[in-house]
């Protein structure tokens, strides 16, 4: 009797889980979460940075390459802007440039960012809805 009873209660234990719905996840880790940020809710709604991605230029330079997402279903229009810092934390150049980038519904679009010296070792990209 306590065999067949230590047999029943090991069967429930052989069942497979259920399957999970896909999870939406970034690719990149938490420390790389500060360096993006969205300047207004309302493109805070609809854009997410899915990937960022760093190297050194052969000659010395940084580049970063942002995925945006356009989580909504229509299109968008937003600035970017990328702001180089040294290893102190300070701006390498005065001014930075916003770029347009217009983003398709449902879609991910890639923006590259080349630092304008070697001195470039941080960085920091926003999104704010364009102007």
């Amino acid at each position: 009797m306590l065999l067949l009873a230590a047999v029943c209660s090991l069967a429930g234990c052989a069942s497979a889980p259920a399957p999970q719905a896909p999870q939406e996840t970034t690719k990149f880790t938490v420390e790389n979460t500060d360096r993006f940020a969205v300047l207004d809710s309302a493109t805070e709604a609809v854009v997410s940075c899915t990937g960022l991605q760093e190297r050194t230029l052969g000659d010395g330079r940084l580049e970063v390459v942002a995925n945006l997402k356009n989580g909504g279903g229509k299109p968008v229009q937003v600035q970017v802007q990328c702001e180089f810092l040294d290893g102190e934390g300070m701006p390498v150049s005065a001014e930075v440039p916003w770029q347009l980038l217009a983003i398709s519904a449902s879609s991910t679009e890639v923006v590259r960012f080349t630092a304008p010296s070697t001195a470039a070792k941080k960085y920091a990209i926003r999104v704010r809805r364009a102007r």
